[in-house]
């Protein structure tokens, strides 16, 4: 019975030497050191490297080395921790801080971006404002003195008119046919004035005509001027009738060819006045029509002496 006994405490003692020299020796103290966090596929690296049931190779690996045996000990409580449900949703939670860190920096860019082309929008319409703004008043401004200087119409007076010579002659028109001849000269003076107190006018006019009836006798071209503000001029025109065919049109004077004094011819003088004021420039202009009609009656007995028409003439505009 002793000898079973023997046997059994000495299968004992083996087990326990081979023990022994197959632990490895108790690691020293372990170094502090700094643990980075990994990314996902390192973590699950690191998990396969850790697990117990990971390759022999590295286990056996990481228990000759004690600085492995430390990684391997950290890294098994790091992957235990991503196992852990509340340790996996803190690592999430830090992970979403870092993303919406980085979406705020771009962002950021983004806003400054629109900062900078914010404020070239608001340049550019506060630019069309000011333009806008200044038409506006410029238009009420010009409407302004366009509506003032219709107040200030040039005032226009056919003054008289001078029959200096009439005579009447047989002759030939342009085709040969015989007939009497007209020959008129005479002068018309109009009083002209410009009341604008800012501005100046240009007068042209259309040409003065005498009619007896449909027939026109003479007519004469008054020159163009330019009038200064508050000034007023007299203006004299020749109104001619050379060699003008009568056919027969004026009967009045057909007893008294040898006797002009006896000679009574109605007339008619009508022209149209225009008057144009530029206030500014080309941009605001005014324009004034005057259509005059005076009555007038030529005796020969009145020749050289100036006929008075201030009363017998018609103005319209």
């Amino acid at each position: 019975m002793a000898a079973p006994r023997a046997t059994m405490h000495a299968k004992s003692d083996s087990e326990v030497t081979s023990y022994d020299q197959s632990t490895p020796p108790r690691s020293p103290r372990r170094p502090l050191y700094y643990v980075q966090s990994p990314s996902n596929q390192d973590v699950e690296k690191m998990s396969y490297g850790s697990s117990p049931l990971g390759s022999p190779h590295h286990h056996n690996y990481y228990h000759c080395s004690p600085i492995h045996h430390s990684r391997e000990s950290s890294t098994s409580r790091f992957s235990a921790s991503l196992k852990n449900p509340r340790s996996l949703s803190a690592w999430k939670k830090i992970q979403r801080g870092q993303e919406s860190d980085v979406d705020d920096d771009d962002n950021d860019d983004d806003d400054g971006d629109g900062v900078v082309s914010g404020g070239s929008a608001r340049n550019v319409r506060l630019y069309f404002c000011f333009a806008l703004l200044f038409v506006v008043l410029f238009t009420l401004f010009s409407l302004i003195l366009w509506g003032a200087s219709k107040s200030y119409k040039p005032q226009v007076v056919v003054e008289h008119i001078v029959f200096r010579r009439f005579n009447i002659q047989a002759g030939n028109d342009r085709t040969g046919v015989p007939t009497d001849m007209l020959l008129l000269n005479s002068t018309v003076r109009i009083l002209y004035n410009n009341p604008g107190t800012f501005f100046g006018v240009h007068v042209t006019s259309t040409p003065l005509e005498l009619h007896y009836d449909e027939l026109k006798v003479a007519s004469g071209q008054m020159k163009k001027f330019y009038q200064r503000r508050k000034s007023h001029r007299k203006v004299v025109t020749v109104v001619l009738g050379n060699q003008v065919p009568l056919y027969g049109g004026l009967s009045v004077v057909g007893g008294a060819r040898d006797n002009i004094e006896k000679v009574v011819v109605p007339l008619k003088l009508s022209f149209k006045l225009r008057s144009r004021a530029y206030i500014l420039g080309q941009l605001v202009k005014s324009k004034f029509y005057t259509k005059i009609q005076c009555s007038v009656t030529l005796r020969g007995s009145k020749l050289g002496k100036p006929l008075n028409l201030t009363n017998s003439c018609t103005y319209k505009s």
